[in-house]
């Protein structure tokens, strides 16, 4: 773990599976100051080859975490604005307003965030558009592409 700077963002992978993901998003958080949050169960052992070989030579710079359970990253995260991304939100990901400090919460590769999941959490659901010919984005272009929408909306958080 790196810095010990307010994260401009914080990005939560709830049940991640694939360890190449999750290196190319803790990269992108390098590039954006955004700590990334792991909740457990993952899909493959944090001291996975695939998983630093992602994050190439970043990932001694990323401030990240690992929780047992949603109920552990909630009570670290208390007070702060969560926004859920999943493809059953009506809702579109760039019309939302993003501060510094922001949780977005991404599912996993194969389910995404489940619909129990989602009715517990229903306010702040946004959804990426795609065609109908694809279920969804890639895990790591989906975090980019939310992560760098809130950055715009921020000045890039004053970014080089």
């Amino acid at each position: 773990m790196a810095e010990t700077t307010e994260p401009t963002l914080h990005i939560v992978l709830h049940q991640p599976e694939i360890p190449q993901n999750t290196g190319n998003i803790g990269r992108t958080c390098v590039a954006l100051g955004a700590k990334l949050w792991l909740v457990r169960p993952l899909g493959f052992r944090l001291d996975e080859t695939h998983l630093r070989r992602a994050g190439l030579d970043y990932w001694d710079h990323l401030d990240w975490e690992c929780t047992d359970n949603w109920d552990s990253l909630t009570e670290r995260l208390v007070g702060r604005r969560f926004w859920f991304f999943t493809r059953r939100a009506t809702d579109y990901y760039a019309d939302a307003t993003y501060t510094s400090g922001n949780v977005l919460v991404f599912g996993n590769e194969s389910q995404g965030l489940s619909t129990g999941f989602l009715a517990k959490h229903s306010f702040g659901n946004l959804r990426i558009p795609t065609s109908s010919l694809v279920r969804s984005l890639n895990l790591s272009n989906a975090v980019a592409l939310v992560a760098y929408e809130a950055a715009r909306q921020n000045g890039f958080f004053k970014l080089a």
